[in-house]
């Protein structure tokens, strides 16, 4: 009699797999139903917060169901949900209502190779040759994206400011998503891994980091100046009218609600870097629906720029450690570490929209 071991494992990989993708096509779509309502009248930081706040609200049960962790992780909650929430988003969100939603989200995926860089020069880590390959084809990809040798191609220098800010948060993200781990082997003679810290469940660590982003973007977005009525109105779309309400349904309930909750339960189902590898089709779908949804084209130079930055930001988020040795998982991507040290957890891919 056969096992059933390697159908169910069949099973779980291809559950994972489209919810992955489905993931990244709920992220992917943020910036291009975002960006009607920033056009018909609403601020960058007042259509951020109300996705913040309403995708809270949304996820409050969640909160409630995880309410031991403000007191068991107060500073990372606040750490995440300031600079992996707030200003990932604040940025991203301003830097789309000054230059297209593609460009801004590839510039934002200058991240992991910002990453490295933090890795190899602040925490002075050995970094791959894969991972660093990687960082540099993201570089060259960014540099046609923007079009250097054009003055920016004509793209707005506060928005593309706004965009590398976002890039730069993000790598906040990724530091803070691997503290939340706490799933670390530690070596002989130090603390078992059960007098460690407890890892905090993703889905109440983003209900959280949600909630904080709302109350620090408040005073920001001061959302009791918001012309209310504009909800109740339509908002082109390309040219098409669609109720402002849709776009920000659309925005809280896909881009931000669903896109959490799918993003997770594919990571418990796939290997980092293959959950790596398929976030990075999230700045495909946006650039895809931009196009088609907002008429925001890009020119030959930026679309072999953009394929160079997801490639090497994929490359980058999946390198594998050098050196000798046997192989260990890698706290960060790209990030080699010795056999005697501990070994942690690959922080969650993708920008997360």
């Amino acid at each position: 009699m056969h096992s059933p071991a390697p159908a169910s494992a069949t099973s779980r990989r291809r559950t994972g797999l489209t919810l992955a993708l489905l993931s990244a096509v709920a992220f992917g779509g943020s910036g291009t139903a975002a960006k009607p309502l920033i056009e018909a009248g609403l601020t960058s930081m007042q259509v951020v917060w109300l996705r913040m706040a309403l995708s809270a609200l949304v996820l409050l049960p969640v909160a409630v169901r995880h309410r031991d962790l403000p007191r068991r992780r107060p500073g990372l909650l606040i750490g995440f949900g300031l600079i992996g929430v707030a200003l990932v988003q604040g940025c991203y969100f301003f830097a789309i209502s000054r230059i297209p939603v593609g460009v801004a989200l590839l510039i934002e995926y200058l991240g992991p190779a910002l990453l490295l860089g933090y890795v190899r020069f602040v925490q002075r880590r050995r970094v791959s040759r894969a991972a660093t390959v990687g960082a540099v084809t993201t570089m060259a990809g960014l540099a046609l994206v923007v079009e250097f040798w054009n003055g920016l191609g004509g793209l707005d220098p506060i928005g593309v400011a706004s965009a590398l800010g976002a890039a730069c948060a993000m790598v906040g993200y990724f530091i803070l998503s691997e503290k939340s781990g706490g799933e670390q082997a530690e070596p002989v003679g130090q603390a078992a891994p059960s007098e460690q810290a407890d890892p905090i469940d993703p889905i109440g660590m983003t209900a959280y980091g949600l909630i904080v982003g709302a109350l620090v973007l408040l005073p920001i977005a001061r959302p009791w100046e918001t012309h209310w009525s504009l909800l109740g109105q339509d908002a082109s779309m390309g040219g098409t009218r669609v109720p402002a309400l849709l776009l920000l349904g659309w925005v809280v309930l896909i881009a931000t609600v669903l896109a959490y909750l799918t993003g997770v339960a594919s990571v418990s189902r796939l290997s980092a870097p293959v959950a790596g590898v398929l976030a990075c089709l999230e700045a495909v779908v946006a650039t895809v629906l931009a196009w088609v949804l907002l008429g925001e084209h890009l020119t030959l130079p930026q679309i072999i720029g953009g394929l160079l930055v997801l490639t090497g930001a994929c490359v980058a988020q999946t390198a594998t450690p050098a050196g000798p040795g046997p192989a260990v998982p890698e706290p960060l991507p790209g990030v080699s570490v010795p056999a005697s040290e501990p070994s942690g957890w690959r922080p969650r891919s993708g920008s997360r929209r």
